[in-house]
C-alpha cells in the first residue's frame, strides 16, 4: 500500500498534469501577461513575503545555521525586488515554445520541421533559497511547463507565501493557478517520493549539495538532469596581468561565497606564484578568507593551512580556498580536469595561445577567460533567470534557461505520399 504521503503527493501529480495541457496551448501573450502579474503582486505584497521570510530566518538562526546557509535563506527588499524583476525579464524573453529549429523538404515532397514543444511537468527540488520559488515558475511558465516545486523544510513559510502570490497572479491572467504546484510535506520520505513520481514528472532539476544529488542518483526514477557541485578554479597563468588576477579572483571568491557558481579553487603557475601568490593571499585573507595549501604554495604563504587530498575536489560554500602551485599549463589543465566538478573553470593570462588550449582542453559546463567564475549565471547570461546549471552531458549543459525546458518534435507535411 502506498503512504499518505505518497497519496498525498500523487494528487498533487495529477493536478498538475491536469495543467500541464492547459499551459502547453496558452499563449505567448497570456504566459507573459501572467508572469507580469505574479511581478506586480510580489511588489505589493513584499511586506508578506518578508514576514514569512522572518520566520524561516529565525528558525535557522535558533537550530544554529551556518551564516551561509542563512544568506540564501534570508530575503530582504532588494532580494524580492530582485526575483519580481527576474519574472518581467522573462516575460521579456523570446517564448520557445514553436520556435522551428529545422526544416527541409525531401525528394518525395515531405516537408519536415523540428518545432520547440514543452517538456511537460518539470519538477524542481531545491534547498534553503526562496527565490528559486520565483526563477523556476517564470521559466517553467513562459516555456510552457507547469513547476512542480519541493523545496526544504527551512525555506516552507516562504516558498509558501511566494507560491501562493504567484499562483494569483497566474490565475488572473488566466492561466491554471496548478501552472505552479508546491509539495508542502518536506519530509526526506516525501522528497523520496517525489523522486519516483513516474507518469507525472517529465524532468527532475536537484538544486542543492552533494547529499541532495546522491539521492537523486540512488532513489530517483523519473528522467533528471543533474546541477551538480560546483567546484570552480581560478587558474593564474605565467603570463597573467596580475592585478586583474587579484580583481577576479577576489571577486570569484568573495563576492557570494555560498553559490555554486563561486571560485572554491586558486591554481598558480610556478613561474609568477613567488610575487603573486603572497599578494593574492593577503588580500583574501584579510577578506576572510582560509587558506588550504599544497606544499609549494605553504613554503610562499606560511599561514596557510595545509590542503588535504579531498580539499582539493571538495565545494566549500564558504570562506575557505584550496591553492596550488603548478609547473606548466599542460599541469594546470590536468589539474583543472581532476579536481574541477564539470562547473566552471577560469585563466587569467594574457596569452592568446594559452587561453585558447584552456578553452580547448577544460572539460566543463563553462570556460572563462579573464572573467570571474561569479558570471556563469542564467540572469548574466542573459537568460532572464535559470532553473539550474547543468554540469551533466546529455539534453543541457551549463545555465539552464527557457530553451532548455523544451524537447522537441518533428511534424511533417504530405499530400498523399505513401511508402513503398
Amino acid at each position: 500500500m502506498p503512504s499518505a504521503d505518497a497519496a498525498d503527493l500523487t494528487a498533487l501529480g495529477r493536478r498538475a498534469r491536469e495543467a500541464a495541457r492547459p499551459l502547453a496551448l496558452a499563449s505567448t501573450a497570456t504566459k507573459d501577461a501572467a508572469l507580469l502579474a505574479a511581478a506586480d503582486l510580489l511588489d505589493e505584497r513584499v511586506a508578506d513575503v518578508l514576514r514569512a521570510n522572518a520566520g524561516d530566518v529565525a528558525r535557522a538562526e535558533a537550530a544554529g545555521a551556518p551564516a551561509t546557509v542563512i544568506d540564501r535563506l534570508r530575503l530582504d527588499e532588494r532580494r524580492v525586488a530582485s526575483m519580481a524583476a527576474g519574472l518581467r525579464d522573462v516575460a521579456a524573453l523570446a517564448d520557445p515554445a514553436g520556435q522551428v529549429v529545422d526544416g527541409w523538404t525531401r525528394p518525395n515532397g515531405l516537408r519536415i520541421e523540428q518545432v520547440r514543444v514543452p517538456l511537460g511537468i518539470v519538477g524542481i527540488i531545491y534547498e534553503n533559497r526562496p527565490n528559486v520559488t520565483s526563477d523556476a515558475a517564470a521559466l517553467c511558465v513562459k516555456s510552457g511547463n507547469v513547476a512542480f516545486l519541493r523545496g526544504s523544510s527551512a525555506a516552507i513559510t516562504s516558498n509558501t507565501a511566494i507560491a501562493a502570490l504567484l499562483r494569483e497572479g497566474f490565475a488572473k491572467a488566466g492561466l491554471p493557478e496548478d501552472a505552479l504546484v508546491l509539495v508542502e510535506d518536506t519530509s526526506r520520505e516525501s522528497a523520496v517520493e517525489f523522486m519516483r513520481l513516474r507518469g507525472m514528472i517529465d524532468c527532475l532539476i536537484p538544486r542543492g549539495g552533494r547529499s541532495l544529488i546522491e539521492a537523486i542518483l540512488e532513489h530517483a526514477t523519473v528522467p533528471y538532469v543533474i546541477d551538480g557541485d560546483g567546484n570552480c578554479h581560478v587558474y593564474v597563468d605565467e603570463s597573467a596581468d596580475l592585478d586583474m588576477a587579484l580583481s577576479i579572483v577576489r571577486n570569484a571568491k568573495t563576492s557570494r561565497p555560498s553559490v555554486c557558481n563561486a571560485a572554491e579553487s586558486l591554481v598558480v603557475h610556478a613561474a609568477v606564484a613567488g610575487r603573486a601568490l603572497p599578494v593574492l593571499a593577503e588580500a583574501l585573507m584579510a577578506d576572510g578568507v582560509t587558506l588550504l595549501g599544497d606544499d609549494r604554495a605553504r613554503a610562499l604563504v606560511p599561514p596557510m593551512g595545509a590542503a588535504s587530498e579531498d580539499d582539493f575536489g571538495r565545494e566549500f560554500l564558504d570562506l575557505t580556498m584550496s591553492v596550488a602551485v603548478v609547473d606548466s599549463l599542460e599541469d594546470a589543465i590536468a589539474w583543472v580536469n581532476r579536481y574541477g566538478s564539470g562547473h566552471s573553470e577560469a585563466i587569467v593570462t594574457s596569452s592568446f595561445e594559452a587561453a585558447e588550449r584552456f578553452l580547448r582542453e577544460v572539460d566543463a559546463a563553462a570556460v572563462l577567460v579573464n572573467a570571474s567564475t561569479r558570471f556563469v549565471d542564467g540572469g548574466e547570461f542573459g537568460f532572464g533567470a535559470e532553473i539550474g546549471i547543468s554540469t551533466q552531458k546529455l539534453h543541457a549543459r551549463g545555465p539552464m534557461g527557457l530553451r532548455e525546458l523544451t524537447t522537441t518534435k518533428y511534424v511533417v507535411r504530405g499530400d498523399g505520399q505513401v511508402r513503398s
